[in-house]
């Protein structure tokens, strides 16, 4: 498994594995304790895991946590889809700094996400599903959502968004959750 530093993002990584193709298909190791260990990152850190199904255009973001923020690993299982990532970390050297990403079933790579960071993406495909490892339990009091379309992010997200949730519809400009986050 082969580790690559994410410049755009301070702290952030992507994973990208070495599948075994054959007639019948490939395997790969999509999560290796070892590998996460040797960038500094805990691996029994990962408390919860999660996946979501999204249809072709469908957006979910952009998301973060309140507190002490939530660390993730993100792949995408099966389909293809436009990852994104905004640094919201004041005292970060890549605060507001962007990633964008293209994550597949077909590469498995997997992109670690450090806590204040928010992450949001599209599915490209017909299906995309896509998996988290998160570090802490969830809690909906956290929640902090940021408009997708905010003109300050200028997100080139690659397809109109189909659908998304009313809470995704509804959310606030990053300047509001910035003002929100400092309190």
């Amino acid at each position: 498994m082969r580790t690559t530093r994410v410049t755009a993002i301070e702290g952030a990584y992507l994973f990208e594995p070495t599948p075994h193709a054959d007639e019948r298909g490939f395997f790969c190791r999509t999560f290796d304790a070892d590998v996460i260990r040797s960038v500094g990152l805990d691996p029994a850190a990962f408390v919860q895991d999660s996946v979501s199904r999204s249809v072709h255009g469908v957006v979910r973001g952009m998301h973060l946590r309140s507190g002490a923020g939530e660390a993730k690993l993100v792949r995408c299982s099966y389909g293809r889809i436009f990852d994104v990532v905004v640094d919201l970390r004041p005292d970060s050297p890549t605060y507001l700094g962007h990633g964008f990403f293209e994550l597949s079933g077909e590469t498995q790579q997997t992109l670690y996400i450090p806590a204040g960071c928010a992450h949001g993406f599209q599915a490209l495909t017909g299906t995309a599903d896509t998996s988290y490892k998160i570090d802490r339990p969830h809690d909906p009091a956290e929640d902090v959502t940021i408009a997708f379309d905010d003109p300050e992010l200028a997100i080139p997200w690659p397809l109109p968004a189909v659908s998304m949730s009313q809470r995704d519809r509804e959310a606030p400009s990053l300047a509001q959750v910035l003002k929100q986050l400092e309190r």
